[in-house]
């Protein structure tokens, strides 16, 4: 399971976030950027967090460390927005935190070109996890420390916004075949390799890594899913329904390869980078 804390101070909403996550001190004198699992979103965007988060962690890609914060709705008496004090009281227990990474900046690949290695594996992992939400509107990509942090991973999975139990294996294989609309992907324009990212991770994209991915996600927040029985079922769709999408790599990446040709004509890029990008390029 994913290390726990105990929220002992909401320092302040993040409301660029459509779910008002917060700002939140701990008992381990850490802070971190909490999302409740009492937000209009519901639980699954937790949920979704934490499995194509964990993934990612996985497949060697850098995520901020995610943990459970323990929410008492007390803290939120003294808040003076009602917005807030709603939501907290709302969200008793186990919610998601996430490693607030002081001093980090929103990526833009204009100023800095991650490389098509980089581009490549983020690109083909948000295919395979259906992400919606990594465009040049909303990159949900951090540079900190001169290095990427890929965040955000809520409006992924969107699968389980429409499933009522177990699905059978005529739409999981319907469903896993359909392509990945990468037109406005932020990465889209830095020549991202897909063919060496397919060749790198699928590979490590075992039983075994979707398992421990799916296995951090609290009981809680999979306990009474309609159709579903035990929480362990709920997790074996998940892994069902991931493995299914990379075996249908097959119709899914020729059309990932053509938008990333395409991205890449279309857009320039800047040439002069600092010689700091080189050396992390290098070291990767």
């Amino acid at each position: 399971m994913l290390r726990g804390v105990t929220a002992i101070r909401y320092v302040t909403p993040l409301r660029e976030g459509g779910s008002l996550p917060g700002l939140m001190e701990a008992d381990d004198l850490g802070t971190y950027v909490v999302k409740f699992h009492g937000a209009g979103q519901g639980r699954k965007v937790l949920v979704a967090e934490i499995v194509a988060g964990e993934l990612a962690r996985g497949l060697g890609l850098p995520v901020p460390e995610l943990l459970t914060v323990d929410v008492d709705p007390q803290l939120g008496l003294a808040e003076p927005d009602q917005e807030v004090q709603e939501l907290l009281r709302n969200s008793p227990g186990r919610n998601l935190g996430v490693d607030f990474l002081p001093g980090a900046l929103d990526l833009d690949p204009l100023a800095f070109d991650p490389g098509p290695e980089f581009a490549g594996q983020v690109l083909w992992f948000d295919a395979l996890v259906g992400n919606v939400d990594r465009s040049w509107r909303n990159a949900n990509l951090l540079l900190w420390h001169r290095r990427p942090c890929l965040i955000d991973h809520g409006a992924t999975l969107t699968f389980h916004h429409g499933w009522s139990g177990p699905p059978t294996a005529e739409a999981l294989a319907e469903r896993a075949a359909r392509p990945y609309d990468a037109a406005d992907h932020v990465l889209i324009g830095c020549a991202p390799d897909v063919d060496a990212a397919d060749a790198v991770l699928a590979p490590r994209v075992t039983g075994e890594l979707l398992a421990a991915a799916v296995a951090q996600v609290p009981d809680e927040w999979l306990d009474g899913e309609p159709g579903f029985g035990a929480p362990d079922d709920v997790r074996a769709a998940y892994v069902a329904a991931l493995t299914a999408r990379l075996d249908a790599r097959a119709a899914w990446l020729p059309p990932l390869r053509e938008a990333a040709a395409a991205g890449a004509a279309r857009r320039s890029r800047p040439t002069n980078h600092p010689s700091w990008l080189a050396e992390w390029r290098a070291g990767r």
